[in-house]
């Protein structure tokens, strides 16, 4: 009897709860990866025989690049609403295209001069973040589509769907797929418009854009190249850990409250706990199959997204064979403000180099 006893206590010993993880987990920096260390548990064997039940394969989750890169984004055609005031050089247009369903409206701009053997290359513009209900469509990022559009490309501009009169909700960028359903199926619009080869689709991004330039370029292989201002393009734990704004960042409605941070975090752990989701999620898991070349821009005092995610996504992508190449800009801010001038010339070489 005190034989089985002593065995009891082992096993109930061996099984007990493990320790709880601290309270505050150490935060990785932006040049390093959260990794988990694997504990040993050990495991009881019944010495009944058992049929096990068959699990499932687990569906992924929504914003998972697996799971987007399954989705279907067949876009339409780009039906013109009406012409606006004329550029230089260029025509400028407001249009509207579909994304699942909804009318996503866009600023167009397509050149006036002859228009080169299988069509004008096209860059497919994303805007950062601006608070939906202020937003509108003819009043945000002229001057860097003027600059674009004069530079010989077809410019496709698009409002997010629930801003200014696109339909549907708009739910944010970083825990919903919504808006990166808009960009992708922006690209199957914009290859459909007549005036357009395409074959030679490129995309521009800032802040919240270039979050959605690069996971574009790792959902679909379309997009021929990138350019990405101040992007939000750091791994999700890096979001998560080291991201802290200290500039006007204003919320939009449908961030506050429960957002994406804590939602996951219930719902799937921490980055330490659940390495697996949270690479899922990251577009830097999956730099190998990056469509295309990129170029980055940031400025040093950059006050809204931290410099260091520019540097670390140069790093990694160049680690998996990509071209990344980095201008970074001393004393600059959010907007590249100080030197607009110049950052935009060398986007402009850059788009030249890879899509004319």
């Amino acid at each position: 009897m005190k034989k089985t006893l002593l065995v009891l206590a082992v096993f109930l010993s061996a099984c007990a709860a493990p320790t709880s993880p601290p309270a505050n987990p150490p935060f990785p920096s932006s040049t390093q990866t959260a990794t988990a260390t694997a504990s040993s548990t050990p495991v009881f064997t019944p010495t009944a025989t058992f049929t096990p039940i068959p699990t499932a394969t687990p569906v992924p989750h929504p914003m998972s690049i697996v799971a987007m890169r399954a989705g279907d984004y067949p876009g339409s055609e780009i039906t013109i609403v009406k012409e606006l005031d004329k550029g230089l050089n260029y025509r400028r247009y407001y249009a509207y295209y579909l994304s699942e369903g909804l009318k996503i409206y866009a600023l167009l701009t397509i050149p006036e001069s002859e228009m080169p053997e299988g069509g004008f290359p096209a860059i497919v513009f994303n805007h950062g973040y601006i608070p939906p209900d202020v937003y509108r469509t003819t009043e945000r990022y002229i001057a860097y589509v003027d600059e674009l559009a004069k530079a010989g490309y077809v410019v496709f501009r698009i409002d997010y769907r629930g801003h200014d009169a696109s339909e549907g909700e708009a739910t944010g960028a970083y825990g919903s797929p919504g808006y990166q359903v808009d960009v992708l199926n922006a690209v199957a619009s914009i290859k459909q418009l007549p005036e357009v080869n395409p074959e030679k689709i490129g995309m521009w991004g800032h802040s919240m854009g270039g979050y959605l330039t690069l996971r574009t370029m790792v959902i679909s292989k379309d997009v021929k190249v990138g350019v990405i201002w101040a992007g939000v393009v750091a791994s999700y734990p890096d979001m998560l850990y080291n991201w802290r704004r200290t500039g006007s960042f204003t919320p939009s409605p449908s961030s506050r409250g429960v957002g994406w941070r804590t939602a996951w975090m219930e719902d799937f752990g921490t980055p330490e706990d659940n390495p697996v989701f949270w690479d899922s999620v990251s577009a830097t898991s999956y730099l190998s199959d990056l469509s295309g070349p990129l170029e980055l821009h940031h400025g040093s005092e950059d006050e809204d997204v931290p410099l260091a995610f520019s540097v670390r996504l140069a790093e990694l992508a160049r680690e998996a064979g990509q071209t990344a190449d980095l201008y970074t800009y001393d004393g600059d801010n959010h907007n590249i403000s100080a030197n607009f001038s110049t950052a935009m010339q060398q986007t402009i070489t850059f788009f030249d180099t890879y899509l004319k």
